[in-house]
């Protein structure tokens, strides 16, 4: 397992008990980042909360200690990492993030609820990410995904036709995504190659 305190950051409505993030949560013991209110989110608000958990995280951690926290977004906590690390000095505590199917708030279905989150950050990460979109994602398009990756420094992975990756995309524990935080927190620090579990 990483090294570092994994933090998982859901979306709008939250993830439910067959996504993915929640199935890793129970899996693998990391831990998801609760919005006071996943119905009708502020970014304000959320990225509020983000900053506090953060805090609670590093309480006590020397201002020079390494970076130890990797994130774990999917839809429009994508868009939530962005902003806090946009604000936040914190941001230099993140070793790296995982950016999945990131949740377009300016596409028409759901502007006026989300109205909070425009216009969308897209200042580049101070931390390395990685950004999985897929091509036939009902909440973003390709080319905006590809888009987000460019603007905020993400390595960009196309993962074909796999609708919002989420529990409807019937991956399951999603091993293949599992696999690839794994390679992401090895090649930022927050995985050695000893503790890498061997493949099954």
């Amino acid at each position: 397992m990483p090294d570092s305190t994994i933090l998982l950051l859901p979306g709008w409505q939250n993830s439910g008990p067959e996504h993915w993030q929640s199935r890793w949560e129970r899996r693998h013991g990391y831990v998801r980042v609760e919005q006071h209110d996943w119905m009708h989110p502020l970014r304000g608000d959320w990225v509020a909360r983000l900053q506090d958990v953060v805090l609670e995280h590093e309480q006590g951690r020397a201002p020079d200690a390494p970076a130890r926290i990797v994130l774990v977004a999917h839809s429009l906590g994508c868009q939530l990492v962005a902003a806090w690390a946009a604000h936040s000095g914190l941001a230099r505590r993140i070793q790296a993030a995982l950016l999945v199917a990131p949740g377009d708030p300016q596409t028409e279905a759901v502007a006026a609820v989300l109205a909070s989150w425009s216009p969308v950050v897209l200042q580049t990460l101070p931390f390395p990410s990685v950004l999985i979109g897929s091509q036939d994602d009902p909440y973003c398009r390709m080319e905006r995904a590809r888009h987000f990756a460019a603007r905020w420094g993400s390595q960009f992975v196309d993962y074909g036709n796999a609708g919002h990756i989420n529990a409807d995309s019937g991956l399951g524990d999603w091993p293949d995504g599992h696999d690839r935080l794994l390679d992401l927190c090895r090649a930022s620090g927050a995985l050695t190659a000893a503790a890498r579990p061997p493949p099954q």
